[in-house]
């Protein structure tokens, strides 16, 4: 767009000087009439479909009621990019208010608001401005309805619906709208997505208020982005609290929503964290009364036990001291305060939900979503449903022809999809297998990297670096590139075949997404810790008869070390959960700011009334239908890291609370900066996510059971302490001798022997030891399961269904205590609706007086009209 010189453009048959009128505005050229919408495309010449198109869709927008404007091409920072600005009148907005049943305010709410919060100024810190948190007043509303439109409260019928409710008006109708001439009657080519799709236009975008660094030069214009951005989306301002109202009417309830659950999921995260905290320093503090890794690291117990090699050939026998760092660092994790917290986790997910639910009803309270039902929502079918159902059926309610799939159609579609996705389950799980092939493969190389260079490159890292750690470090790594790279790719695969079922509704087309991508994600994440925390050395076999992956193959099945498979986990799942969410924000953060600055690194050198506000946000990233999906996604997934392996990891819920409280800014900070306005949606809860939360709960219990009773020593510990301790004293002195079993080297076979010897190794050294519980070689039962195992076995299981039990009896008795709606909110629920009904009967009752009294008055036979005639439109829904 140069500016050297004056320009002027033509304008409702005025011209003005472009030096005095300002592009970054929210009106129209007569500075009256509000954009609500925003169309941009790029005219080609030599493709006259699309200018036909483009037409055609216009010139019906118009009959519905829609005001165009068009800004020329040469008004445009590129030259070649024509603006279509959409602005609905109260006509256009009042009917379809009506046929969307949009709740809109009647009366001031007058019920007095008695909750009050004890010790109310501790939390003056944390709080925001008034008019931030609440921007408009409390009022009862009711559906609107056009033939009663003189009883709402309509001062001025251009702000009576706020720009949220106007742009979900407008793009209902976009979405609806033919792009074919009525001759025609071809009726695939609807809607503004696939106009989208088939590039007839590049973009289709509501506008944001202002400029969000600095509030707009318009006094009519609300500015209400700028103070988002100011109090909300600063990572500064991370210890205040959201202003939800502010983020609900700027965006719509569906977005709302999110913020506040993830506000909420960040708060309860506090009290795991500390807890969990606590958890990790009972494990510091108690490092010197660590009775088994004194044993370990001790040169007379630990430094003369040999143990058996870890794998053939390559692996030669080995002192048990080696392994004492490790045994410290699992005793961090591995220790009594570790059930409590398995339990306690147990009980906080089940507050968590609970109490989300009481906050989720005391939000459709205050957001007007109490009577907002999925029913309403089935009305409004998806235009892709509609366009490509070309089978018609009479609905048993509406009594109206609608479109429908048959049903041969839809279970072979969901067979096909079906198929889809356990292919790609079955492509992870083969990964998986892959990696740990990969692990048992390079066990042995890096146990002779280190044993030949112990002496000359390795004397710093040596005592704390070994075979098993560098093997474990380097597998989860290449398990978390898997797992990206496997996501980039699924991601895409899961809308194909959503699309492919052809969903009716969108919330059945998010559901049906919500599961693939879930299903997917658990696999892809999860699969290699529940490899580590339930597979990894629990099928070893013993020396001289192991057990071998792909079975005759020379790739010998792991071993936890001595101290126990835990740190492992606990490595794995740091990685991995670690790596996602750093991952996770850059990406979020980094990469649209990135793309940003470069689309608009031209216009930034123009004066601000030359870069008009569709530009503006026409150069930001667009957010897109699925923006939330994913949103929702990396926040279930983290819950599953904190509550499925949480027995692992204490400081998980620590990991996880120092991540939200950046993602909570992180996402403010995008969908206010770095996106353009997404068109305003209602919803009323999570949705489908709930379900798969309360899922996860009930599993999580199950395996945070198993980890404590199989993965971690524990259970062995106690077995040995109360029953087979050789002294009076109630300690865990000779534990490590009584876990390891012994195993007679002579009976090695070939395959198996080492091919070299360490140093301090002689021929009176005959056994070496392993860690199970076995007869010795002189036994008559030699290297059968003993007695201990069998008692350390039947514990085990007791412990899995005493704390099963005893966490999911405190679960349900707290679930059955909890209300999921506090009784103040369905106290003012139906004190509410009372009240609506009363002062709908009383203004139906005040008009019947009014017609009464003019039928008296008037001698004229013809039938009063009691409201002006209104001018009708083609209206696009398919529920009329």
């Amino acid at each position: 767009m140069g500016i050297s010189g004056l320009r002027v453009r033509k304008a409702a048959g005025l011209f003005i000087d472009k030096q005095k009128y300002s592009k970054d505005s929210v009106f129209f050229r007569d500075g009256v009439r509000r954009i609500d919408f925003v169309l941009s495309y790029i005219d080609d010449k030599d493709d006259q479909r699309k200018q036909e198109r483009r037409r055609v869709y216009e010139s019906n927008l118009q009959k519905v009621g829609l005001e165009l404007e068009t800004e020329d091409k040469t008004e445009s920072e590129d030259g070649k990019t024509y603006f279509v600005k959409i602005h609905a009148p109260w006509e256009v907005l009042a009917t379809y208010a009506d046929v969307l049943k949009i709740k809109v305010p009647f009366k001031v709410n007058d019920i007095p608001d008695n909750s009050e919060i004890p010790m109310n100024w501790l939390s003056t810190p944390f709080r925001l401005p008034e008019h931030i948190m609440n921007p408009e007043p409390d009022y009862f509303t009711a559906p609107f309805n056009k033939s009663k439109s003189d009883f709402f409260l309509i001062e001025d019928k251009e702000t009576f619906f706020p720009p949220s409710t106007r742009n979900r008006i407008v793009y209902y109708i976009l979405a609806r709208c033919p792009y074919f001439k009525d001759e025609c009657g071809d009726r695939d080519k609807k809607g503004i997505k696939r106009l989208l799709n088939n590039g007839t236009y590049t973009a289709a975008f509501p506008l944001h208020d202002s400029r969000y660094w600095t509030k707009s030069k318009d006094p009519n214009c609300e500015s209400e982005r700028f103070n988002l951005y100011k109090y909300w989306a600063k990572f500064f301002c991370f210890f205040k609290e959201q202003p939800l109202n502010l983020v609900r009417k700027y965006y719509g309830e569906k977005i709302g929503i999110y913020f506040a659950w993830l506000g909420f999921y960040t708060e309860m995260l506090f009290f795991a964290a500390v807890v969990g905290t606590i958890c990790f320093v009972y494990g510091f503090l108690t490092y010197d009364d660590n009775e088994w890794s004194k044993e370990i690291c001790s040169e007379e117990i630990g430094g003369n036990i040999v143990m058996c090699p870890l794998c053939d050939q390559k692996c030669t026998y080995w002192r048990l001291n080696i392994t004492c760092n490790s045994s410290w660092q699992s005793h961090l994790f591995d220790n009594v305060a570790t059930v409590f917290f398995a339990i306690f986790m147990g009980i906080w997910v089940t507050l968590f939900l609970e109490f989300w639910k009481r906050r989720q009803a005391r939000l459709e309270y205050e957001w007007d979503l109490v009577d907002f039902e999925e029913e309403q929502q089935q009305l409004q079918l998806r235009p892709e449903y509609e366009t490509k159902c070309t089978n018609r059926k009479l609905n048993r309610i509406t009594q109206e022809m609608e479109p429908y799939l048959p049903i041969t159609s839809k279970c072979a579609r969901i067979c096909l999809s079906g198929a889809t996705v356990l292919l790609w389950i079955s492509l992870i799980i083969a990964c998986i297998i892959g990696v740990i092939a990969y692990r048992l493969a390079v066990y042995a190389s890096f146990a002779s990297i280190m044993k030949n260079n112990t002496a000359t490159n390795l004397d710093v890292v040596a005592p704390y670096v070994t075979p098993q750690l560098a093997t474990s470090v380097t597998a989860s790594c290449i398990n978390f590139v898997i797992i990206m790279i496997l996501n980039l790719l699924y991601e895409r695969v899961a809308i194909k075949i959503t699309d492919m079922e052809i969903p009716k509704t969108h919330l059945e087309y998010e559901n049906k997404l919500t599961v693939k991508m879930f299903l997917f994600q658990f696999v892809n994440y999860y699969s290699s810790c529940f490899y580590v925390a339930f597979f990894k050395g629990k099928f070893v076999g013993y020396p001289g008869n192991y057990t071998y992956m792909f079975g005759s193959s020379k790739l010998r099945n792991e071993e936890c070390e001595p101290g126990g498979c835990l740190i492992e986990l606990t490595t794995q799942l740091v990685i991995v959960m670690t790596g996602k969410q750093v991952w996770g924000n850059i990406q979020e953060a980094l990469v649209p700011w990135l793309m940003n600055w470069w689309g608009s690194r031209k216009a930034r050198s123009h004066p601000e009334s030359l870069y008009s506000r569709w530009e503006q946000d026409y150069d930001l990233q667009g957010f897109g239908q699925l923006g939330l999906f994913y949103e929702y996604l990396e926040m279930v997934i983290q819950f599953g890291f904190i509550t499925l392996f949480v027995a692992s990891f204490p400081l998980a819920p620590l990991l996880a609370l120092i991540n939200n409280i950046i993602e909570v800014r992180v996402d403010a900070w995008k969908l206010t900066t770095q996106f353009r306005r997404p068109v305003a949606a209602k919803a009323h809860s999570i949705g489908a996510w709930e379900e798969i939360l309360g899922g996860m709960a009930v599993l999580s219990v199950v395996t945070n059971a198993f980890i404590v009773a199989f993965t971690s020593d524990m259970i062995p510990r106690l077995v040995y302490m109360y029953a087979y301790r050789t002294h009076d004293e109630l300690n865990m002195k000779g534990y490590i001798n009584n876990s390891l079993s012994v195993f007679n080297i002579s009976q090695f076979t070939l395959e198996e022997r080492p091919e070299e010897y360490p140093s301090w190794f002689n021929s009176s050294i005959t056994t070496c030891r392993y860690r199970d519980y076995r007869y010795p070689p002189d036994d008559k039962k030699r290297y059968e399961h003993n007695m201990q195992f069998w008692h350390i076995l039947a514990a085990k299981l007791a412990f899995i269904i005493i704390m099963e039990h005893v966490v999911f009896m405190v679960k349900f008795f707290v679930a059955w205590m909890i209300p999921d709606v506090p009784s103040d909110v369905r106290a003012r629920v139906k004190r509410e609706r009372y009240l609506v009904q009363e002062y709908l009967h009383n203004y139906e009752v005040e008009k019947l007086k009014i017609q009464l009294s003019q039928n008296s008055n008037n001698e004229c036979t013809c039938t009063p009209m009691i409201y002006p005639s209104l001018s009708k439109h083609e209206v696009l829904s398919e529920c009329l």
